[in-house]
């Protein structure tokens, strides 16, 4: 049994953070966390070197996988803990998902030239290089994702923030913004069930889609992410009760991103927590 805090949302180099797996490991010791999670969008590469620092200093690292899905033309990831990294089927579909996410970036690089802006899917992919050589992963299962986009952005002096960038031209709402078909969410549970994982819905009060949360727990969700750095504190009350309401599992994090431009996305590690006894629930759960 693991006693203290748990921060089960964050995500490194091997996706769309700033550091590497050891590295965001390594925060979590010093932020005094019990436990820290590895949900890299779509891909697990870089969990072997989490765990491998988790041992090094006596932090348990759990390791999981945020699912990019899409339900009725709207962005909704699934959050995937234990599963079967090693399964064959598990990465086939895994590839398959960060193949659907760069056939997405180079979507929203064509709008963005078709706006004006000078940008090439090569700067991006060498803006991520540059990232991922802080990790041990060498690029391999990589995942590049939109905030890559928005750092070169920055540099090309198209915004100032990384905000204005999804603002103007990423976000749901923005300029540049496309959302190429996906696998459901009621498909990422079972994708996730057979890979052996536990199945929890990231960030619910990010959709607006509270029919959405009804359904996939009548799919057979087994948790609820009540805890994340955007989400209110009504939010977080109304997550809460919904998930004792079906027994559920409770789980929290920061959705830590790193930094960039001097500013944490989307929180600071240990700014969102659950007790660390959560991971005896999501372990029997699977």
């Amino acid at each position: 049994m693991v006693v203290g805090k748990a921060d089960l949302h964050n995500h490194t180099t091997a996706s769309d953070g700033t550091m590497a797996p050891a590295a965001v490991v390594a925060r979590a010791k010093a932020a005094g966390l019990a436990a820290v999670a590895i949900t890299d969008h779509d891909t697990m590469a870089g969990v072997e070197e989490a765990l491998e620092e988790g041992r090094k200093l006596g932090i348990a690292v759990v390791p999981g996988v945020e699912l990019s899905t899409v339900a009725d033309g709207r962005d909704i990831h699934m959050l995937a803990y234990y599963p079967d990294w090693h399964n064959t089927l598990w990465q086939e579909r895994l590839a398959g998902l960060r193949a659907t996410r760069g056939a997405r970036n180079e979507m929203i690089i064509e709008r963005l030239v078709q706006l004006g802006i000078p940008v090439t899917m090569r700067e991006v992919e060498q803006i991520a290089a540059e990232q991922a050589l802080a990790g041990s992963d060498k690029g391999k299962g990589k995942t590049i994702g939109r905030p890559h986009i928005a750092e070169l952005l920055i540099r090309k002096g198209a915004v100032a923030t990384m905000a204005e960038a999804f603002d103007r031209y990423l976000g749901e709402d923005g300029a540049a913004y496309v959302n190429p078909p996906r696998i459901h969410p009621f498909e990422a549970i079972e994708w996730i069930r057979e890979a052996g994982g536990t199945s929890v819905i990231a960030h619910p009060g990010l959709y607006g889609r509270d029919d959405l949360v009804e359904q996939l727990i009548g799919k057979g969700v087994q948790g609820i992410e009540v805890y994340h750095s955007d989400h209110r504190p009504e939010e977080e009350r109304r997550y809460a009760e919904l998930a004792k309401k079906h027994g559920l599992i409770i789980t929290g994090g920061s959705d830590f991103h790193g930094e960039r431009q001097g500013e944490v996305f989307h929180g600071e590690i240990g700014s969102r927590t659950v007790d660390a006894a959560v991971l005896e629930q999501l372990r029997k759960n699977r």
